[in-house]
């Protein structure tokens, strides 16, 4: 009888966790979607039910420059330019090697009111930004991982090779792959490093007046509209940020006009 008893009190046991544990998982159904749902969604033109499925997956499954891409896309067909700025950006940012997502950014950046032209820069300067956002982190480590393979193969054939021929070819070999191992772990820190501080974001506002210092007295130096893309460079006030335009000015705007990439 007390055995009995024993089962039937551990049958209660689990049902109950069972039961416990689809309590827990029914708010969490029906909830967000797929990526595969948002982009059938987009497929109908339904834009703005696309963009919400795509926001969800991102919450849900984390970020993915695919996603980033897509999400543009509903804003850009949405004629919400600012927001397909900014997730053309986030897409970029994490694969900068994406021909699709530089052309769509170039397309939404060139509906921006404000029309940047950069400063001049060095040209060894400009060379390495577009030899380091040719490829995605990723792919630059993938390819300083094979390159190192095939330094080490150069340097076995150069060490236990006997034929004169061969040993050029490997010692050689090594001394190209060890220049590729380099450019790949430095685009790699690079990309990383932009991943990780990120000191960009884009103004959401209409229209902001950039200020001469953190206070709304303070001078109006000149106006900025939705889209345009700012560095920062100084986030210790409370509400304020001083950033940097792509021009070369710069002022304080108030946090709540600007998304961080």
């Amino acid at each position: 009888m007390k055995i009995y008893n024993l089962h039937y009190s551990m049958q209660r046991v689990r049902t109950l966790c069972l039961l416990t544990l689809v309590a827990l998982a029914l708010p969490l159904w029906g909830q967000g979607g797929s990526k595969a749902e948002a982009d059938a969604l987009y497929e109908k033109e339904q834009y703005q039910e696309a963009a919400a499925v795509y926001e969800s997956v991102l919450k849900q499954q984390g970020v993915a420059a695919e996603v980033y891409y897509n999400l543009g896309n509903c804003y850009y067909k949405l004629d919400e330019i600012p927001m397909a700025v900014l997730n053309y950006e986030r897409a970029f940012l994490l694969d900068p090697g994406d021909a699709d997502i530089r052309a769509n950014l170039a397309l939404a950046r060139g509906k921006t009111i404000d029309k940047v032209v950069p400063p001049s820069e060095m040209f060894f300067v400009t060379w390495w930004r577009d030899l380091t956002n040719c490829m995605s982190i990723n792919a630059w480590t993938i390819t300083g991982i094979v390159a190192f393979i095939l330094m080490l193969v150069g340097v076995l054939a150069y060490i236990f090779m006997s034929q004169l021929t061969v040993r050029k070819i490997g010692v050689y070999g090594a001394m190209v792959m060890l220049v590729i191992v380099i450019i790949a772990n430095l685009a790699a820190l690079s990309q990383h490093a932009d991943l990780t501080h990120r000191d960009t974001a884009i103004i959401m506002a209409p229209a902001v007046t950039v200020k001469s210092s953190p206070s709304e007295t303070s001078t109006d130096l000149f106006l900025i509209h939705e889209g345009s893309k700012v560095e920062i460079l100084d986030n210790s006030m409370k509400e304020w940020l001083e950033v940097k335009f792509e021009e070369g000015k710069q002022g304080w705007v108030p946090l709540s006009t600007l998304e961080i990439i």
